[in-house]
């Protein structure tokens, strides 16, 4: 097989040391056994994980046994590896030298023993400034074990003959991979945010949550009782004085249609204003209607999320704890002058 045709994974580990001195990469999940005894299918895999992990989220089941099985069964001799170490710094590249073996008797100093393990043998290690921004995000998946794609050329790159850390060593503010990884890392948050309130907040939770992150943004809200208030779920002041703001919460997962937002205004008293609340979108109608209706606003999901992002810190703990959230800060590329 040509090396272009070679795959080439991706993996992490909490034990350093036995992929870079004992030359084995290796994964989790010791309680599958001897997984060379489970038929190569990832349907097997899946009913054999379940069997092992009883009380494991349904939606969890597919990923983590897919993991297996391409540890197990689709990963070959000779295909690439890149390891991002933590304890240097450093990411490694190297080629898979062996199958699949279940060594369940080994010795090791780390609090992680790791038991699905394949040899290795490491070809290259680099300091992580030879890698594009974007590259170094692909590596750093959250997963354990996942296949390298997006930057591929990149790693094939550093394993030519002569090839010089330093020739890219100043990537930096003019790499070009900067602005779509820092996109991609805030659409991750985004879409992390809506499936979280979207599995922990419907119904009527979701009021009590809208209700906190207009008080974040400084408004007054009363919570309206369930059931009552011709719909209205809350109402909110700026301050002491008029304009009273009536808001809708909907966290179905259908689009909002024109005749919702006609309820909400059929509500509003003279000098009102209305504000829609919705995880999911608008239809096109709804949508015309809120442009030809500026004393409405529609907040959808993607919109709903941008502002967890910037009141979250004046959120109440209790939401926060639901929707673990960390300020970090990335590069972003520099804006023409």
């Amino acid at each position: 097989m040509a090396d272009t045709e070679k795959r080439i994974w991706g993996i992490h580990t909490y034990d350093d040391a036995l992929f870079l001195k004992r030359n084995k990469i290796a994964i989790g999940w010791n309680e599958m056994g001897d997984m060379s005894s489970i038929e190569p299918t990832r349907d097997a895999f899946k009913q054999r994980y379940v069997e092992v992990f009883p009380n494991e989220k349904p939606a969890a089941v597919p990923g983590c046994a897919g993991m297996l099985y391409r540890f197990a069964y689709e990963m070959q001799v000779g295909d690439y590896v890149v390891f991002p170490s933590k304890s240097d710094r450093m990411v490694n590249i190297g080629v898979v030298d062996g199958p699949y073996q279940y060594v369940a008797d080994y010795d090791t100093d780390s609090a992680h023993k790791y038991c699905q393990q394949r040899a290795v043998k490491w070809l290259k290690h680099y300091p992580r400034t030879v890698f594009s921004q974007g590259a170094l995000y692909e590596f750093g998946a959250a997963q354990t074990l996942f296949a390298v794609k997006n930057y591929s050329d990149e790693v094939m790159a550093a394993l030519e003959p002569g090839f010089k850390a330093a020739s890219t060593a100043d990537v930096g503010i003019d790499d070009d991979t900067i602005g779509a990884t820092a996109d991609e890392i805030r659409q991750s948050t985004i879409d992390f945010i809506l499936k979280t309130l979207s599995r922990n907040l419907k119904g009527y939770s979701l009021e009590g949550f809208v209700a906190d992150l207009l008080q974040a943004m400084g408004y007054r809200t009363t919570v309206s009782k369930q059931g009552g208030d011709s719909g209205i779920d809350i109402i909110a002041y700026k301050d002491e004085l008029p304009p009273r703001i009536l808001v809708q919460v909907k966290s179905k997962d259908g689009k909002v249609s024109e005749s919702a937002l006609q309820s909400l205004k059929g509500a509003m008293r003279e000098g009102d204003y209305g504000l829609f609340v919705t995880l999911s979108s608008y239809t096109k109608n709804a949508q015309a209607y809120l442009n030809q209706m500026p004393i409405i606003r529609g907040i959808d999901g993607p919109a709903l999320a941008e502002l967890v992002l910037k009141y979250y810190d004046e959120m109440s703990e209790k939401y926060q704890k639901i929707i673990p959230l960390e300020m970090v800060y990335i590069p972003v590329p520099l804006e023409e002058e």
